[in-house]
């Protein structure tokens, strides 16, 4: 895990308004605001890297309410469009989510498709999907 988190920090691209990194209060507070509790490795990604802009996806973030990826806005949307309450979104891409599932998983989903693609963990999909994209 630690070596994804270094890759994915060394591709941060400096913009001129960054990112806020999360506290964990601020975590607890979305969960609350979802009303789902977060995989643990979730958390961890989000407290750590979810200040980071890199690639062409923008994963959720959790400090920012008014950000268009703050998480409760994000999964609001991709449950009322059919994704199912058991996975937290992580990501939205091409009309479609990345999302994790509650065995930790992360999937692509999509309302035609439903799943389409699979990875194992959180960091599985970020080094692997996230850092490419």
């Amino acid at each position: 895990m630690q070596d994804v988190i270094d890759a994915i920090r060394d591709a941060n691209i400096d913009v001129v308004t960054p990112l806020e990194l999360p506290d964990f209060d601020d975590v607890v507070a979305a969960e609350e605001d979802i009303c789902v509790p977060l995989y643990p490795d979730f958390k961890e990604f989000l407290l750590t890297v979810s200040d980071v802009i890199c690639g062409s996806l923008e994963p959720v973030t959790v400090a920012d309410p008014s950000s268009h990826t703050h998480l409760p806005e994000v999964a609001a949307y991709a449950w009322s469009i059919g994704l199912s309450r058991e996975q937290t979104p992580i990501c939205a891409h091409d009309g479609g989510f990345y999302a994790v599932t509650i065995d930790g998983a992360v999937v692509y989903w999509t309302p035609e498709s439903g799943e389409i693609e699979e990875w194992t963990t959180v960091w599985e999909w970020a080094r692997e999907v996230w850092l490419v994209s």
